[in-house]
């Protein structure tokens, strides 16, 4: 069977957040279970591309709408993620540093799409499956069945998956010049009140369509940010699957990032050693419990609380527990985070950015984790830190209460109910607590670290899905 992944980001070559690391992971655990799976992605001018070789394998032309667009199919030559990955690299709008942020993204992602149909037909690619992701590429379902170019394609299997139902798309009908040519028939597939939608298209015109965990198919019933009736008219051809983790990156006994190598046989010594050198760096107290937070500074991922979380525990349990925050987004968030920072700077350290090293470091350092998310369609981080034996804080929603299970409950976690720093105050104040027992730190860090949470079962699920579709 071949699937062709198409998405924007990848890990490692272009990453703003969990996206990047499922296409970055999926698709080689397939290849494992058989299936011929490979990735297209716009070209962006980072790193990645510029440290590694890529060979041109097609050379194209269309119109998007009265401008002539050329572009270049680029493969990258060695297979370095363990599938092959191709680059649609289009001169002023598909070769840029950046993945996100420009005010023209919506001609970006339609010359993306356009690219794509017309390489795979152009040069007689057959795929089973086109396994589309979010709504950047959320038009390939509806362009395989109704465009006028594109007729050869219609029989082609589409799966949509939905990493985030917040984002949409949305774009004027005045791009819908620059659309290849459909059946104008079908044009009310395209709308929603009165705009292109693009994921609202993909959910009508897919054959299947997933979520990123159980839990969060069924909230999208509830409330997409306007699509939720859509998504339940639509429930007969979906399924939620739980993402996974690559395991051969995000492993405390390999991995490269982190000082200490531990397994689930050495978990005291090794997070100790690791706690030890972190807190030494960044002026923590290595023999208090230590809370994390990793993620961009969202109100939809709860950021907004964090500084009254933060000083609420703080203030009950100062020199009780230390307190690190890895993280940007949003400024005033940021500026708040800041402020209770240089009041308490003893027992809170933070690093403002993104840094992949630093963010393994983490998770082999911290006692627990905290997420207050209002939206989590998965999460990737409550995972990571359960390989790595740190113990999840998180709230009650989506893939968290997926993946999550209570202690009070026979689990490995603990879980609170609203976005509220006294609420989630509370449940790090409990799991404090209870973690001071040596007995009960042992036996939660070694389920939480037995844990299977690897891609092969999800992938396996996917294959399924396209075995039926097929």
């Amino acid at each position: 069977m071949k699937v062709i992944h198409l998405s924007v980001e990848c890990f490692p070559v272009a990453k703003v957040g969990g996206l990047a690391d499922v296409v970055g992971a999926l698709p080689k655990y397939q290849r494992e279970l058989g299936v011929d799976a490979s990735v297209i992605m716009p070209f962006f001018n980072r790193k990645f591309t510029q440290e590694n070789e890529f060979d041109v394998v097609a050379v194209g032309e269309f119109y998007q709408g009265s401008a002539l667009l050329s572009y270049e199919l680029l493969k990258e030559r060695n297979d370095v993620l363990g599938f092959p990955l191709y680059l649609v690299k289009i001169p002023n709008l598909l070769d840029r540093e950046e993945i996100y942020s420009y005010q023209d993204e919506a001609d970006q992602w339609i010359a993306f799409q356009h690219a794509v149909l017309h390489y795979i037909q152009n040069n007689n690619i057959s795929p089973d499956v086109l396994h589309c992701h979010d709504h950047h590429v959320g038009l390939i379902p509806f362009l395989t069945k109704w465009s006028n170019d594109f007729q050869s394609l219609k029989n082609v299997k589409t799966v949509f998956t939905v990493h985030n139902g917040q984002y949409q798309g949305w774009m004027s009908w005045s791009k819908g010049i620059i659309i290849p040519a459909f059946d104008t028939w079908k044009w009310g597939l395209l709308d929603w009140d009165g705009l292109i939608n693009p994921l609202a298209t993909a959910i009508k015109c897919c054959d299947a369509y997933t979520t990123v965990s159980e839990g969060y198919l069924k909230e999208l019933y509830v409330e997409a940010n306007g699509l939720q009736n859509l998504f339940f008219d639509e429930r007969d051809k979906s399924v939620g699957i739980v993402n996974g983790i690559d395991t051969t990156y995000w492993d405390p006994a390999i991995d490269p990032l982190i000082d200490h190598h531990y397994s689930i046989l050495s978990v005291d010594d090794g997070k100790a050693d690791n706690k030890l050198k972190f807190c030494k760096e960044f002026g923590l107290d290595p023999t208090l419990p230590l809370l994390s937070y990793i993620g961009r500074f969202a109100t939809e991922k709860g950021a907004d609380i964090l500084p009254e979380l933060i000083e609420n525990l703080l203030k009950q349990s100062s020199g009780k527990i230390s307190i690190f925050i890895l993280g940007s987004g949003d400024a005033e968030i940021q500026q708040r985070i800041q402020a209770v920072a240089s009041s308490y700077n003893k027992d809170l350290a933070v690093f403002f950015g993104y840094n992949e090293q630093l963010a393994h470091r983490v998770y082999a350092s911290s006692d627990l984790l905290i997420m207050p998310s209002r939206v989590e369609p998965c999460g990737l981080n409550q995972l990571y830190a359960l390989k790595y034996g740190t113990i999840p804080v998180v709230r009650k929603i989506g893939g968290l209460k997926d993946t999550v299970i209570d202690v009070e409950e026979g689990g490995y976690g603990f879980l609170f109910d609203d976005v509220d720093a006294e609420e989630a105050a509370g449940t790090v104040s409990r799991a404090v607590k209870y973690l001071s027992y040596a007995d009960n730190l042992t036996k939660t860090r070694d389920t939480a670290m037995a844990l299977d949470y690897s891609w092969n079962k999800s992938a396996k699920k996917y294959i399924e899905l396209y075995n039926q579709l097929v």
